[in-house]
């Protein structure tokens, strides 16, 4: 298999699970399909992240000890594949957890229209707006 065929199987899998994560929670306001999207969806991922790893993130070239290392080992397709898998993997278990935690503190399922996109998106900045959101809608004793 090519890692353009892969990345293009991941990107497809990663956008079900988003699609079962929003279902659940706002739609449906199931916890069973939210856990099922914030755990089995990312553990798979998160699987055949290690795979990738396993098989190809040692004989790229290039590293973590400087950007142009960074940069290096990104331009090799499998390790680039390994990158974006790992953000697929952590974007959607991060994407659950907001999820929970939205439910669980009591707050709107309405913030969640706004902060689901922004964590499918831009990962952190998804983060950033629920800590910013919580600390504006829940009441701490």
């Amino acid at each position: 298999m090519q890692p353009a065929f892969l990345f293009s199987l991941a990107n497809g899998f990663a956008l079900l699970g988003w699609i079962v994560l929003v279902a659940g929670v706002i739609f449906r306001r199931d916890r069973l399909i939210t856990l099922w999207a914030g755990r089995v969806w990312p553990i798979t991922l998160s699987a055949a992240y290690a795979i990738l790893i396993l098989f190809f993130f040692f004989s790229a070239p290039g590293g973590f000890d400087t950007l142009t290392n960074v940069q290096l080992l990104f331009t090799a397709p499998w390790a680039a594949l390994a990158g974006w898998v790992h953000y697929l993997a952590f974007d959607l278990f991060i994407g659950a957890w907001i999820a929970q935690q939205v439910l669980a503190l009591g707050m709107t399922r309405w913030v969640l229209i706004l902060i689901l996109p922004l964590t499918f998106l831009f990962g952190p900045i998804g983060v950033l707006a629920f800590f910013i959101a919580r600390l504006m809608l829940v009441r701490h004793a």
